[in-house]
């Protein structure tokens, strides 16, 4: 596994997932929010975004967070290994609102250091839609991928922290 594309809804769990993967495997890990988010929240314009998003898919090691789905077919075609956090819609606006507190006034580590955290009504119905809007396209590309690709699909944090653990004893070993 020398190549991990981690995606699902905001407050999913997928940066925390790729910085424990990327401590774990000595990956380095790409959060795209990072690089899709200019300066006091401006999109990268699309041609740019393709650009960086091949980029970093062209690297020989990483872990990539986030969706994008316009872009999601560039790093399906370079993963090893696809981690999709189907979690429910009511932990992600938990803790979508938890991390709203914990970076009041802040930037996430994981975003562009001059993007402040916020939330507003439009993100938080973009997380509450995720699934009805997405999740049948995502199986749909995954279901495809399967024949060449190894895929998890994780839908608690019970999953995840077993997934974990799993990945800690077979280091061990």
């Amino acid at each position: 596994m020398k190549r991990i594309l981690v995606f699902g809804n905001g407050g999913s769990g997928k940066s925390t997932l790729s910085v424990t993967l990327g401590d774990l495997l000595h990956l380095p890990v790409i959060h795209l929010d990072k690089y899709f988010w200019q300066p006091n929240w401006i999109a990268t314009p699309v041609d740019d975004w393709n650009i960086i998003v091949e980029s970093f898919s062209d690297s020989e090691e990483w872990i990539i967070d986030g969706n994008y789905s316009r872009t999601m077919n560039i790093r399906i075609k370079r993963a090893d290994l696809i981690i999709f956090l189907d979690m429910p819609n009511m932990l992600c606006l938990y803790r979508i609102f938890k991390r709203r507190i914990k970076y009041n006034r802040k930037t996430r580590p994981d975003m562009n250091e001059e993007c402040t955290e916020k939330l507003d009504l439009e993100f938080i119905k973009w997380v509450w839609n995720f699934k009805k809007r997405n999740r049948a396209k995502i199986l749909d590309k995954l279901e495809v991928a399967s024949k060449t690709k190894r895929i998890i699909i994780l839908k608690n944090r019970k999953q995840v922290n077993e997934f974990i653990e799993g990945l800690k004893n077979y280091k061990i070993k």
